[in-house]
């Protein structure tokens, strides 16, 4: 038997977590170095298996491991990984890490908040991972625990209103999924089974498909997040602490783009090549209903929370064009704007740490106080609003295409989807500019007594390049991304035509 890589994986960060309990009372500098070390060494342990054991030309699942759990209803623990998860696996790594240094300040209850961070990191990894449906719903319930309580004992001043509405959401959403991993492990299949592989090469009655796929789609939906089951992201983005701000942008809202390949696209083909139009119809609109509301936002961080909604939007129209440039745009936008709004984020919370204000009407003049973090913001803004040679860029472009190239729609409604993406993507710059003038331009801020801030430390500055810099390697490289999810792209996008 092959040593158990992924289970050490998914399991290191919560049990080194459990044991921040033992550590000596010395301070929170203790807790808080403890923590990013685990966090360095998991993420060096996932890139030495993914760098030695993984082959991205093929595929099949890799590194494959069963274990008996339970043996009622054929309950395993089933891991393995392809080219659909080492992505976001490799982007969990990268992103908890730095997110676990941004939240050095943090020394309120330091214990609990860096084991729910670790504790996070677990769950995420183990969905990513998971080959069992039971195990991939127990991983997605897994991880709201943790957001919950960092959002309700270190948010804002509305933190228990947006943690209340956080946990109704996606706990409604769970329920859907629930009742669709139990409907199609019971049915699914001639003896009831939850294990992926063999329900993925399971043909299945059209009303069967249509009927689970509405269910997953709106457990999905809701952590996507597609509107109308968007308005829980604001109210949490704009009452978190800006580190979990930075999972919740980079991870949290990647899980559900993921769960919809993974299972509506991968399990039901029939009925995602069915509502693939409609669910093209609803990502336009998302984009350009959730740029015209961020432009009217005045609280900086709803209106991050807003253009990142906007940007979900061109994920779900490459997921549904079934092309091979557009789905692969699709996969290379869920890693591109991780990227981009885990940063951005950071930037804004290092922003209201110096100033105490989130209303962009209060403030004005920054940039002449700080300008390494007007630099910063200045560059991330170019590369959301998918400037060339940002990652941005090459992602929208390949969605362009594929809905171009895209055989599964009418020539009609493709060039409206294309006018619709096109209205989006001219009101991300206003929105994106129109927030760096009243952030950064003026006086107004800059002619207030005692207007002397520090700008951003060494710590800051590495935290925002480190996560900057694959943003402009993917940028001008695309390629490297792509090559480690295109053989899997096209084995999906194979069921659509030969299944």
């Amino acid at each position: 038997m092959d040593f158990p890589w992924l289970t050490l994986i998914v399991v290191l960060p919560i049990f080194a977590g459990s044991l921040i309990c033992f550590l000596p009372h010395r301070g929170n500098k203790v807790i808080r170095w403890y923590t990013i070390c685990i966090c360095i060494l998991e993420f060096l342990l996932i890139t030495y298996v993914f760098s030695y054991h993984f082959q991205p030309d093929d595929p099949l699942m890799q590194l494959e491991e069963d274990s008996k759990w339970i043996r009622f209803f054929d309950f395993q623990w089933r891991l393995g990984i392809d080219g659909l998860s080492i992505g976001p696996i490799l982007l969990t790594g990268f992103i908890t890490t730095l997110a676990t240094l941004a939240a050095w300040p943090v020394t309120r209850d330091s214990r609990l908040f860096h084991f729910l961070m670790l504790a996070m990191y677990s769950g995420q990894l183990g969905l990513f991972s998971s080959r069992d449906l039971l195990l991939f719903f127990l991983m997605w319930e897994f991880e709201l625990i943790p957001v919950y309580l960092l959002l309700s004992i270190w948010g804002g001043k509305k933190r228990l209103y947006s943690a209340t509405k956080f946990i109704l959401y996606t706990g409604g959403g769970s329920i859907f999924l629930l009742m669709g991993v139990l409907g199609i492990g019971l049915y699914g299949s001639i003896e009831p089974t939850l294990n992926f592989e063999i329900l993925v090469n399971q043909s299945y009655p059209m009303g069967f498909e249509i009927l689970f796929y509405l269910g997953f789609l709106f457990a999905f939906s809701v952590k996507l997040p597609m509107i109308p089951l968007h308005t829980w992201l604001p109210d949490t983005h704009g009452e978190a602490h800006y580190s979990t701000c930075m999972l919740l942008a980079g991870i949290l809202l990647k899980m559900g783009a993921y769960g919809l390949v993974r299972i509506n696209m991968e399990l039901l083909p029939h009925a995602h090549s069915l509502f693939s139009p409609w669910l093209m119809i609803v990502g336009t609109i998302q984009i350009i209903y959730a740029a015209s509301v961020s432009l009217g936002q005045r609280n900086l961080k709803k209106r991050i929370a807003y253009s990142s909604v906007s940007h979900m939007g061109f994920i779900i129209i490459g997921i549904s064009s079934i092309t091979d440039m557009g789905f692969n745009g699709a996969l290379l936008q869920i890693i591109s704007h991780a990227f981009i709004g885990a940063t951005l984020f950071f930037v804004a919370g290092t922003s209201y740490d110096r100033i105490r204000l989130l209303y962009l009407n209060e403030t004005g003049g920054i940039a002449i106080l700080m300008p390494k973090i007007f630099a910063l913001f200045g560059s991330l803004s170019m590369a959301s609003l998918a400037l060339p040679g940002m990652s941005g860029f090459f992602a929208e472009l390949m969605v362009f295409i594929g809905i171009i190239t895209s055989h599964k729609i009418f020539f009609i409604l493709k060039i409206l989807i294309l006018f619709g993406m096109a209205i989006g993507i001219i009101l991300t710059p206003i929105y994106l500019l129109s927030m760096l003038r009243q952030m950064f331009y003026g006086y107004k801020f800059f002619n207030r007594p005692n207007s002397s801030f520090f700008d951003s430390g060494p710590r800051e500055l590495f935290v925002s390049i480190a996560i900057f810099l694959p943003i402009i390697g993917i940028g001008i490289y695309p390629d490297f991304l792509l090559s480690l999810s295109v053989d899997k792209a096209e084995a999906i996008l194979w069921n659509f035509f030969y299944r």
